[in-house]
């Protein structure tokens, strides 16, 4: 039985569930779906809305399914509806209906609001340290290279001598741009939704404080409604990315007009090279080429999501 299933007779088509699951995209949110339910319900038990000992039971048994998934012990079922409905739905067949407390003053719009916030700033932090990692390595490039002399270029016409460590230096300033859009972008969405309910909050007496401590935000949302709906904070995410990709794709650009026959600048590392099937001189910059290549994905990501957007109702 479908969580939302109480008002119908008849069973839905299976056209229709596998029309509507969104598990094989939402399924990598599980971690924090988890956590975001443990918060819940320890805030749920101690302002006294469901037994304390209940939620302790729905607590440790979320944690214990936290933990099989994360060692392989629980595999996710792609045939769920969604990755919050396969949660519950292991809960509440090992502990029975006390699982179902879970879901007191909450809805799934509120719910996955916070799963989609929780798991973006676990993605920005883990692309912030990426690209300092990049930064320190194109410094450590740029200290070797302090007197390599090289053409400077416009319109790709040599220009004027200029040394490579101010050419891979420009780099590092457009990285450190990108970490500093990433950490704006990390703050307007460093806020808790939880609480919003479907659009109009709730009747119980809850602590959304308690649950943005509890979670680690900074922030709670003030309106309930923008607080299921606002999606901005994943438009910043994607336009952070494909900032990044830009940059990215410039960079390998150069890369692949230095490693050719008519520049000869450099000469990549057997094993980050490819070969040709037909030609066994060649020596191909794919990683770059593909790099290049898949900036694109994410531009469409963020015309995707903008048109998405534009004309959406609340909640």
């Amino acid at each position: 039985m479908k969580m939302w299933a109480g008002r119908f007779e008849k069973e839905s088509s299976k056209i229709l569930d596998d029309f509507n699951s969104s598990i094989r995209v939402d399924s990598v949110m599980y971690k924090q779906d988890i956590m975001g339910s443990v918060a819940h319900v320890t805030m749920l038990s101690e302002c006294g809305i469901i037994d304390k000992q209940d939620g302790k039971v729905i607590a440790d048994e979320l944690s214990k399914i936290l933990a099989e998934i994360d060692n392989g012990e629980l595999i996710i079922d792609m045939s769920s509806e969604d990755i919050h409905m396969f949660i519950e739905q292991i809960l509440t067949e090992r502990i029975g209906d006390t699982g179902k407390k879970l879901h007191t003053a909450r809805s799934r719009n509120d719910q996955v609001a916070l799963d989609t916030r929780m798991y973006v700033k676990d993605e920005i932090l883990l692309v912030c340290e990426k690209i300092n990692l990049l930064i320190s390595t194109l410094c450590q490039k740029a200290e070797e290279n302090l007197n390599t002399i090289m053409p400077g270029y416009t319109h790709l016409q040599i220009a004027q001598p200029i040394t490579f460590a101010h050419h891979i230096m420009s780099y590092v300033e457009m990285f450190s741009r990108d970490l500093k859009r990433l950490k704006n972008t990390y703050e307007i969405t460093d806020v808790m939704p939880l609480g919003s309910g479907a659009l109009a909050s709730t009747t119980y007496k809850i602590d959304r404080e308690m649950t943005k401590t509890l979670l680690g935000f900074s922030k709670i949302t003030n309106n309930s409604l923008d607080g299921v709906s606002d999606r901005d904070f994943c438009l910043d995410t994607t336009y952070s990315m494909s900032m990044i990709m830009m940059h990215l794709s410039r960079f390998c650009e150069e890369i692949i007009l230095w490693s050719s026959s008519e520049f000869k600048f450099i000469e990549l590392d057997d094993s980050y090279s490819t070969g040709s099937s037909i030609m066994p001189q060649k020596k191909n910059p794919d990683i770059a080429e593909l790099i290049r290549g898949k900036t694109g994905r994410v531009y469409g990501d963020l015309i995707t999501l903008l048109t998405l957007m534009k004309a959406l109702p609340l909640a």
